[in-house]
């Protein structure tokens, strides 16, 4: 609510005791001042920022010319004057058509010079009053006017008497909490009786515009115009509950930021008086640091913009902590900080060749990367990645690259990484942010070339947090990683000179857009001759070490490492040779331990002794003595392996059942053959009623293994026409390729690992598709010594090769 409270007992201060200054109305009051006749032409007193009601008491000061006149004038003889608001306040001289129709007539109590020169008047409105019409203009306002009378409740009525406690009680809620209203004005209002005067009270003096009290004011029903006030005092309170939260709060604000600002004074004088760092100390490290970055300019104007920022913070506000953080990140990097590169080309390679073994392809990369740079001067690095089975040391292989090279080692593993913020890093606004991955692993490398591993690429996920992977492609492009975007730097990094070298299982689960930016080597499988090397040149000697034995403690000869490696281990690389090997050491190293006397030299029964029974059955190949069982080749996550293809006929309609849980794609291979053998059964002696009077089961052992993939497609058609014909298998025989409906011998991938497992296998000859003799002639001689190979265009070159004219024995009749 406004000030009038107040105004009007300031007022009656300067009355004299016998002035008929009243400031409440009384019931009886009210009623003879509605009883009184208003005169039917009245002086017009228009009112700028107020409006008149019936009984209130307002001051008014008064300036214009007419006004005076008739204020003189009446004030002179009957003392009563009509009163009209203003439609628009900021009229300086109004017409008639710029007065409300509806007013108060009013009393003129007292009229008052002011000290300041100035005519205020003290009125009380009477009734209220319509125009009818103006009828002067000169000297002043005059017009004609009729009651406007009042429809008021009956006193009964309790809905009405329940509204005006309300009023009553929202008024005097809000004097409470108001504090620019005087505490008077509260008993004032409680003194009040008449309802209608109450509402007129609150009316007048309630935080509303002249047009919202005009309004109230042309309502004629009194209980209408109760809720339209009820309406406006509760928005009133509501506003200033409000305002009252808003000023706690922030005078709460205002003493806390006070009291920590004079505790951080004081505690800067006693850090100073200790001889600690005080905040302009530290800031200044940071700028004498920064003058020795070899940053370039923008990075440097970025840098002094944020630190200057540090400046004006307040050191215990939590932005500071953050802003410093920020600071020390920037500083920590090594902007333009390079190792220099050994170009000792030999020296090089040595250290590849003392750390892995094999691994050909790679070294060479790695060493031709090594020469143009000596040559040049200057290239952008290699963006490598190694594919290839687990455990074949594709991960280790980064270390040796790092010192071959002469720079730092970082690795990092993407395994299972979804969100994006994990390589391209959070905006600092955020709270716990920090840089992404990359920016991380150089501020820990302290260069901005080292060996960067990104281990397994090919487990990089995504989700509702972004796609890693995408993040990914700016990362390994040589043309944009030069302006390497972080979101926490805010400004772009040179990866350009980082040697970046990714590894991968599986080639097919990396992001297209990112395989096509990436220098793909395959790193295949170990023969068992290279794991045996492995083994005496690394394996043996580190778990022995590990172990605390000295080199006489444990001999592992060549006999017992084969029997471990070909019995007890199955994989492509070593991790599990390395387990099983140390098993064996730790138990030498138990009777060292008990100082028992043990042989040092491992026998073959030495080994079975520790390890128990075999766990592997190293020749799986068994014999060419049943007619639909052919050797198969495959590839796994793994390495190679071999699979067998049976088949069997029962009498029948020619009924097909595929088992041994397999793929859509080697199913449809499976009927693709079929359809082949049935298409040109001519060319086997076969009749076509053969294929009705016989069902048909094909089945791939080891049923709990997935199987899937179009390169068991001749092995299938081999299988289902030595059954068919009951003809035997070349012995010691595997293949591997995909056919077609017109009989074509398409090639297929992982030749070098599925000729591993042949070797383990002790097959002696393979049939491949013609296509594949390139694949064969990459692989080293070594890897090929007793093996011979069979390249076929087409099925009919299939059958010729590997069925052999002698049916087997006990041979069914097949009509």
């Amino acid at each position: 609510m406004n000030d009038p409270f107040e105004e009007i007992l300031s007022f009656s201060n300067l009355l004299e005791e016998d002035s008929e200054f009243i400031p409440l109305l009384s019931p009886e009051d009210e009623e003879t001042m509605n009883t009184e006749e208003i005169p039917q032409i009245v002086g017009i007193l228009p009112l700028r920022n107020t409006v008149l009601f019936p009984g209130v008491v307002i001051p008014i000061t008064i300036g214009r010319d007419k006004s005076i006149k008739l204020v003189k004038k009446a004030y002179q003889s009957t003392k009563v004057i009509g009163v009209l608001a203003q439609k628009d306040v900021a009229v300086e001289d109004p017409e008639p058509k710029d007065l409300n129709k509806i007013g108060t007539v009013a009393r003129i109590i007292k009229m008052l010079q002011m000290p300041d020169g100035s005519t205020t008047v003290i009125i009380q409105g009477k009734r209220r009053f319509e125009v009818q019409e103006i009828i002067e203009i000169e000297p002043y306002f005059q017009a004609s006017i009729k009651a406007f009378d009042e429809i008021k409740p009956t006193r009964r009525s309790k809905e009405f008497n329940a509204l005006v406690d309300s009023l009553k009680d929202l008024a005097l809620n809000i004097i409470r909490q108001s504090p620019n209203i005087p505490s008077e004005s509260e008993f004032a209002l409680k003194n009040i009786e008449s309802p209608s005067f109450l509402i007129n009270f609150i009316s007048s003096n309630m935080d509303a515009s002249v047009a919202e009290k005009q309004k109230m004011l042309e309502v004629a029903d009194l209980k209408e115009r109760a809720v339209m006030v009820l309406e406006h005092l509760t928005k009133n309170l509501q506003m200033l509950e409000l305002k009252n939260q808003i000023q706690s709060k922030v005078k709460v604000d205002i003493d806390k930021q006070q009291r920590e600002y004079f505790l951080n004074q004081q505690m800067k004088q006693i850090q100073e008086e200790l001889g600690g760092n005080s905040v302009d100390q530290e800031i200044e490290e940071m700028r004498k640091r920064a003058s020795e970055k070899k940053w370039n300019t923008k990075v440097s104007d970025h840098f002094h913009k944020e630190l200057d920022k540090l400046g004006r913070m307040n050191p215990s506000a939590g932005e500071y902590s953050v802003q410093m953080n920020y600071l020390d990140v920037l500083l920590e990097l090594p902007w333009g900080d390079f190792s220099k590169d050994n170009f000792d080309i030999k020296h090089a390679q040595k250290i590849l060749d003392r750390d892995h073994f094999g691994l050909k392809k790679v070294k060479e990369r790695i060493l031709e990367h090594l020469a143009v740079l000596k040559l040049k001067g200057d290239l952008k690095a290699p963006i490598l990645c190694l594919v290839g089975p687990p455990g074949v040391g594709k991960t280790s292989l980064g270390k040796s690259v790092a010192e071959a090279v002469g720079r730092s080692y970082v690795r990092v593993s993407l395994g299972g990484l979804k969100d994006e913020s994990e390589i391209r890093g959070h905006r600092k606004t955020y709270i716990g942010a920090m840089p992404g991955r990359i920016i991380q692993n150089l501020k820990k490398a302290k260069s901005s070339n080292p060996v960067f591993v990104l281990d397994e690429l090919d487990k990089v996920g995504s989700d509702f947090h972004g796609d890693p992977s995408s993040a990914l492609l700016e990362v390994l492009d040589p043309e944009q990683n030069d302006s390497f975007y972080d979101n926490y730097l805010e400004v772009e990094y040179d990866l350009s000179k980082v040697m970046f070298i990714a590894t991968a299982n599986n080639l097919g689960s990396i992001q297209p857009a990112l395989r096509d930016r990436l220098e793909i080597i395959h790193v295949s499988g170990y023969t068992v001759e290279e794991k045996m090397e492995i083994a005496k040149r690394h394996l043996v000697p580190k778990q022995i070490s590990e172990h605390g034995l000295k080199k006489s403690d444990v001999k592992l000869n060549s006999q017992a490492l084969e029997k471990i490696i070909e019995e007890y281990t199955r994989e492509s690389g070593v991790r599990g040779l390395e387990k099983t090997i140390a098993k064996v050491v730790r138990n030498r190293a138990k009777f060292v331990a008990m100082e028992e006397p043990k042989p040092a030299a491992i026998t073959i029964q030495d080994v079975e002794d520790i390890l128990g029974p075999p766990m592997i059955q190293r020749d799986r190949y068994t014999d060419n003595e049943f007619a639909g069982v052919v050797t198969g080749l495959a590839w796994t996550a793994v390495g190679g392996d071999i699979l067998f293809i049976e088949s069997s006929l029962s009498r029948g309609k020619g009924k097909l059942t595929l088992t041994g849980n397999l793929g859509d794609v080697m199913k449809e291979s499976a009927v693709i053959a079929l359809e082949y053998l049935k298409a040109h059964a001519d060319k086997l002696d076969l009749t076509p009623e053969v294929f009705d009077n016989w069902n048909l089961h094909i089945h791939v052992p080891e049923g709990a293994t997935p199987k899937d993939g179009p390169s068991a497609g001749i092995t299938i058609f081999t299988a289902l026409a030595s059954l068919y014909t009951q003809r035997k298998v070349r012995d010691k025989l595997a293949m591997t390729g995909e056919i077609t409906l017109r009989g074509k011998v398409l090639p297929v991938g992982g030749i070098k690992e599925k000729i591993l497992a042949a070797k383990r296998a002790r097959i002696k000859e393979i049939i491949l598709s013609v296509e594949n003799r390139k694949d064969v002639e990459e692989i080293e001689e070594e890897y090929l010594k007793g093996l011979t190979f069979h390249y076929v265009k087409n099925m009919d070159e299939v059958i010729s090769t590997a069925l052999l004219k002698q049916k087997v024995k006990g041979a069914i009749k097949v009509d």
